[in-house]
């Protein structure tokens, strides 16, 4: 049974390999929707990253080995952010209330939304401001929101974590490090 099913298949595609990959290659790329294997198992489900299609797949012409989809054929959600410590924004009004006149030593994240390293060291900033509760306060300053304060401090590269002591500039760390790097910083003025 098994050879009469290849036979029919070899009659109904050409030989070549190309165009048999061509073809078959599109119908493992339409979506069907997704069932969660947690929810039959009694386990939470995954809210993690994925993808969401907004037009049509393209494929590649056949001259191509493989088909391609579209480059804009879909965008990547993450739908943990809930998980992400929310750190409170400082503003050119409140900078002198929350940081200046903060008791106790205070961090400062220097950041823009559109910035990636940005992006990377918040969970980091996250993790920072639990670890630190109660004797480190943690903010972030939106350069775009607040470019007064951003070139008071002379910040010409995001992201910028300063820490203030007394409303004192004690220390700045410029780029996306790693957390030691952070925390052998805040250490020595706790």
């Amino acid at each position: 049974m098994a050879s009469v099913t290849e036979s029919i298949a070899a009659l109904s595609f050409p030989t070549t390999s190309r165009f048999r990959t061509s073809l078959s290659r599109p119908a493992m790329m339409i979506s069907q929707p997704a069932v969660s294997l947690y929810s039959h198992r009694g386990l939470p489900e995954f809210k993690g990253l994925k993808v969401q299609s907004y037009s049509l797949f393209s494929f590649a012409s056949t001259n191509s080995r493989y088909p391609r989809v579209s480059k804009h054929s879909g965008r990547i959600v993450c739908e943990a952010q809930e998980t992400a410590i929310d750190i409170p924004a400082v503003t050119d009004e409140t900078w002198q209330s929350l940081v200046l006149n903060a008791d106790g030593p205070v961090l400062v994240e220097f950041w823009a939304p559109w910035c990636g390293p940005c992006r990377m060291i918040d969970p980091v900033i996250g993790e920072l401001a639990q670890q630190y509760a109660g004797k480190l306060k943690c903010f972030k300053l939106n350069t775009d929101d607040s470019p007064s304060i951003a070139s008071q401090y002379g910040i010409r590269s995001i992201p910028t974590l300063m820490i203030f002591l007394n409303g004192e500039k004690k220390d700045a760390v410029i780029g996306a490090v790693p957390k030691s790097t952070l925390s052998a910083s805040i250490e020595r003025f706790l």
